[in-house]
């Protein structure tokens, strides 16, 4: 019978009675994550040596912290008011940050906040390395003794939702009992703020063995802030969005270049001319690349496509509202057989309608507006999504192989990484130090189905260079020592210069392909690795229209459909005020121009001989319009220098 608490404190006593000494606890990923019940569990348990605990789980969100200066003040009010003052921050995380974890206890994560653990050595050593679908055989093996799990209850309090994480809770259970362990104790955290999503996603009641409802008031659900997207973004989105086929299936990962190639595709199914202009700017023969002639197309979406990926998020929400995602798939073979070959009845076209869905994902994280968004679904569209099991969605096996590859016609699977090598493996969680940065993820699952799938298509998205303090470094490599997808998967590789086809092409191709959307500043030297080391002919010249890869001329290119709303600096919205969004630009802007020594003198002598002006929402907004003492002072000529150069978003 299941046991019914209101109170945290009383959860953890009654948990601890009924697990052995030693705790294996499993927690979802991301937003399923019970903060509060985690954060009570961590303090009872750090108190007391006698009950050694690990913690198994994946992306524990936090929000940012900001460094001393500008950045302070500009982060602490918005985080404030974005998270919440009284969001519950993990214990745990703020622990591992200082590697301050008691001796008795252990976090393993297989996917991190990028970038937020490289300074943490627990962290990095209890990191572990697993493709997304070998989760849950890992927890299995691992002993897990009790999941933990926030979810969304019905209205009449019978039922729950997993509703943001499907991904790992089914499968773990079936993995646990399947090896011969005892069941988990399962225990829910009920969250009102948590969206309600029903079909596979909800459970009765009396499936969890301990479900608690503490009173409110209730926190806000951890929300990620929209980020802009640049020049770069926009460009690799465009040509991103030209191979993808009407009819076809999507899956996207996230952040800015996945927002911009959204953003692309809804512009191509509701202003094609306005995107074939954008298109033309970027590169006339586009229409006649060949990739873009086998795989996609620039057409509005007569079809519509079906979503299938790993995480629904705010560009799905776009992609929705605009009517791009739309094609229904169902669980029948035969029927999802007809409906694909155009020879389904009336009758069965009428039933796909009916009973299909459109959308099909394992977890979902995004802003606070798609929170909203999905909280007040009419009940059609909350029909057509459907939260699966990780292994459902990630892979083609296990479960039913054919009608999932049925469902899944003319795939296209888009995901990003860091670098990429000349040869085509890629870089896309970790330094070659061996530091992690993020996590595989899902990634290789959707590399690796790509490749399965006899119209799919694997697309690795990545900018062509980045700012290295304070100097450009390529993002095209001719080796590194890391990879995370290797060369023998190469597929499509999209950067802001255009599209490189390595598929089932010869190592010389590739180099060639590779160095043709690399930054100008880089190619050449890359072309000459490739000739010494007897990958490329001698007598292989740059071609002149190489040389226009660079962020200058992106920038020129760009700069009239920046200046009329065509690519907009939010395209998915924005969570900052329109003060707060010049003050990004500028921030943006100074941290790059201070990332050297020689860069931070510079910019600090051109502040105090040109930082004048008066952008006096601005200045109110970070606390500068009176400064107090000589630190304030310069911070507010940095300012007003980083304003008056970003003046225009495409600045």
């Amino acid at each position: 019978m299941t046991l019914l608490l209101d109170d945290l404190d009383d959860t953890v006593a009654r948990m601890l009675q009924q697990l052995p000494a030693e705790l294996h606890v499993g927690a979802p990923l991301g937003l399923g994550k019970p903060h509060r019940l985690l954060n009570a569990l961590y303090e009872r348990v750090a108190a007391d040596p006698s009950r050694p605990m690990t913690l198994y789980t994946a992306l524990s969100l936090d929000p940012p912290r900001a460094a001393p200066g500008l950045e302070q003040r500009f982060l602490e009010p918005f985080a404030e008011r974005h998270f919440g003052a009284d969001f519950p921050r993990l214990a745990y995380v703020d622990a591992l940050r200082r590697d301050a974890l008691p001796a008795h206890v252990s976090v393993e994560e297989f996917y991190l906040q990028s970038g937020a653990m490289l300074g943490s050595s627990q962290t990095q050593r209890r990191y572990a390395s697993l493709n997304y679908t070998h989760v849950a055989r890992a927890l299995a093996e691992r002993g897990v003794n009790c999941i933990v799990q926030k979810v969304a209850a019905s209205e009449d309090g019978t039922r729950l939702s997993l509703s943001s994480n499907t991904d790992l809770t089914f499968d773990a259970v079936d993995a646990i009992v399947a090896a011969g362990l005892p069941r988990p104790l399962l225990v829910a955290e009920i969250d009102p703020r948590l969206p309600w999503l029903g079909g596979t996603a909800a459970v009765d009641m009396d499936w969890f063995d301990i479900v608690v409802a503490p009173p409110g008031p209730h926190p806000k659900l951890f929300a990620l802030p929209r980020q802009p997207v640049g020049d770069a973004e926009h460009a690799i989105g465009l040509y991103a969005s030209t191979l993808v086929r009407d009819g076809g299936t999507l899956q996207i990962g996230i952040g800015a270049l996945s927002d911009a190639l959204c953003h692309a595709l809804v512009l191509r199914h509701v202003d094609n001319a306005a995107y074939r202009r954008v298109l033309d700017a970027l590169d006339p023969g586009i229409a006649a690349h060949p990739a873009v002639i086998a795989s996609g197309g620039l057409e509005p979406f007569a079809q519509g496509l079906y979503g299938c990926s790993e995480m629904i998020n705010e560009g799905f929400k776009h992609l929705v509202e605009a009517g791009v995602i739309r094609r229904k798939v169902v669980d029948k073979p035969a029927l999802m057989r007809r409906a694909n070959e155009g020879s389904a009845s009336t009758l069965e076209r009428e039933l796909v309608e009916r009973d299909g869905e459109f959308l099909h994902g394992a977890f979902y994280l995004g802003s606070q507006a798609f929170y909203d968004w999905l909280h007040g679904l009419d009940e059609p569209t909350r029909r057509g999504i459907g939260m699966k099991r990780v292994s459902e969605v990630n892979e083609l096996y296990g479960l039913d192989e054919g009608l999932e590859r049925l469902q899944r016609r003319d795939g296209r699977f888009f995901n990003t990484c860091m670098m990429a090598t000349a040869l085509g493996a890629a870089v896309s969680d970790g330094l070659d130090d061996g530091r992690v940065v993020s996590g595989v993820g899902g990634q290789y699952n959707f590399v690796a189905m790509a490749h399965a799938l006899p119209d799919g298509r694997s697309v690795l998205l990545l900018r062509a260079a980045r700012d290295a303090d304070g100097r450009a470094e390529s993002n095209i490599r001719w080796n590194y020592g890391h990879t995370t997808i290797p060369r023998h998967l190469r597929d499509l590789y999209i950067t802001e210069y255009g599209i490189a086809d390595l598929r089932g092409q010869p190592d010389e191709d590739c180099i060639v392909a590779m160095a043709g959307i690399a930054d100008a500043r880089f190619a050449s030297g890359l072309l000459a690795t490739a000739k010494r080391n007897r990958k490329l002919r001698s007598d292989f010249t740059m071609p002149d229209a190489w040389t226009r890869h660079t962020p200058g001329a992106l920038r020129e290119t760009l700069t009239p459909f920046r200046r009329d709303g065509t690519l907009p600096d939010y395209p998915l919205g924005s969570d900052f005020t329109p003060v707060e969004q010049r003050l990004v630009r500028a921030l943006a802007w100074l941290k790059a121009r201070t990332a050297s020594r020689r860069g931070k003198l510079a910019t600090i002598a051109a502040a105090l001989f040109e930082g004048r002006g008066d952008d006096r929402e601005a200045l109110a907004r970070m606390a500068l319009s009176d400064p107090r003492g000589a630190g304030e002072w310069l911070q507010a000529r940095l300012l007003r220098l980083a304003l008056r150069q970003t003046a225009h978003p495409s600045a």
